[in-house]
């Protein structure tokens, strides 16, 4: 919020500072004559003509509320002042890229996320997103409201099918709404948001799912929620090393280098049988369509954590992966309309819709249980749920 402060006796200043209902940084200030009282129209006109979201006028004999939803703390008036003229309006935070990286505590989305299906699923109202094709991939819309809270949000995603580079396959951005009025609160940039949330849900699920004695991460892919999965995880678990399989193994071996720097673990380029065959916990964080390893070479207690799959014709594991692992999904919804993983194979046949144990929350809350046993293979299959982006979002708050 920025604030604008107009006095014209002295300490005036001084007695703004003590009578705000929080601290809020002063973009400046100025006066008007001695003794001659600013007409509300112009103060008014100044507000929404500026990019100021408060201003503040003291001194004057009369007070002028202009918004009774901004709460004044008259009891601390000290005796010498003598006007108080409040001109608010609501500020709309807007954040870039770098903001929401500055904001975000990826240790703290993993408890906001793991709280919001444990709390808040109940509660929610999480229509299945919409998929509009368009020349370039596909759009999505993911809306969300909490009906306890009264909080609400939407994410916009763009997915495109042959970006110019892989870092822009996904581009996105959060709003969070007043339910009341539909005014935006917070607009953000968010492509970070998405990436740290999708890897902070696998966290949650591999929290609850992995052994405890997991000490080997693999990750199939290079991109950006390879990094945020290889970054993010060994918040949950103490790895020890890391191996990395992508398409192109010098582009791996490169990616692999620089993870090893940031997350002072080793880390190493592998082929699919090895990452696959030697992982304690794996993930898949690619755009494949087709399965990226032959699921007889798992081996057993493996977790898996699917994210890169999000249409019905698209998988990132065979039918002998899934067939073998106690499954595991984000929402019911949302797995049965989007999850290739598990459509497929449904469809040939090899699963029934009851290979699916549970979703998040019923895992979270202990009405169905997680890991039954150090040797079972267990696998969550997320395609994104926008209760994961409003909780995400909340943090960006001020």
């Amino acid at each position: 919020v920025r604030c604008y402060i107009v006095c014209d006796i002295p300490g005036s200043l001084a007695i703004g500072r003590s009578i705000l209902p929080a601290p809020l940084p002063i973009f400046g200030f100025g006066s008007f004559p001695c003794g001659e009282r600013p007409r509300p129209r112009l103060l008014k006109l100044f507000l929404e003509c500026s990019c100021l979201e408060l201003v503040l006028a003291f001194g004057w004999r009369s007070a002028s509320a202009l918004r009774s939803d901004f709460k004044l703390d008259k009891k601390a008036l000290a005796p010498s002042a003598r006007l108080c003229i409040i001109l608010a309006r609501p500020s709309m935070i807007t954040l870039t890229e770098a903001d929401v990286r500055q904001r975000l505590d990826p240790a703290k989305v993993i408890t906001a996320i793991e709280s919001a299906f444990r709390d808040r699923y109940a509660s929610t109202v999480i229509p299945n997103r919409p998929h509009l094709p368009t020349t370039q991939g596909v759009f999505l819309i993911m809306p969300c409201y909490d009906r306890n809270t009264n909080a609400m949000g939407m994410k916009l995603v763009v997915v495109q099918e042959k970006p110019a580079r892989p870092e822009d396959r996904i581009q996105a951005t959060y709003v969070l709404f007043d339910p009341n009025t539909t005014r935006p609160r917070l607009a953000a940039s968010a492509n970070y948001l998405t990436d740290v949330r999708t890897a902070a849900t696998s966290a949650v699920a591999t929290k609850f799912l992995a052994r405890e004695d997991a000490r080997v991460l693999g990750v199939f892919g290079t991109g950006r929620q390879a990094r945020a999965h290889i970054q993010v995880l060994p918040l949950v678990r103490r790895f020890e090393r890391v191996l990395v399989c992508g398409t192109d193994p010098g582009q791996a071996g490169e990616f692999a280098k620089k993870m090893s720097e940031k997350v002072r673990l080793p880390v190493e380029s592998a082929d699919a049988r090895t990452c696959a065959g030697q992982s304690d916990v794996l993930c898949t964080c690619t755009s494949s369509q087709v399965p990226l390893f032959d699921g007889k070479v798992l081996r057993p207690g493996t977790h898996l954590n699917l994210v890169g799959a999000f249409q019905p014709h698209a998988r990132e594991v065979d039918s002998r992966t899934v067939q073998r692992a106690h499954v595991i999904v984000d929402t019911y919804d949302g797995a049965l309309a989007e999850a290739g993983d598990l459509l497929i194979p449904i469809k040939e046949g090899i699963i029934s819709r009851d290979h699916i144990a549970a979703d998040l929350h019923e895992l979270l809350t202990g009405k169905k249980p997680g890991r039954t046993s150090a040797s079972e293979i267990t696998l969550f299959k997320s395609v994104g749920c926008a209760l994961e982006d409003l909780a995400t979002a909340e943090l960006l708050e001020p």
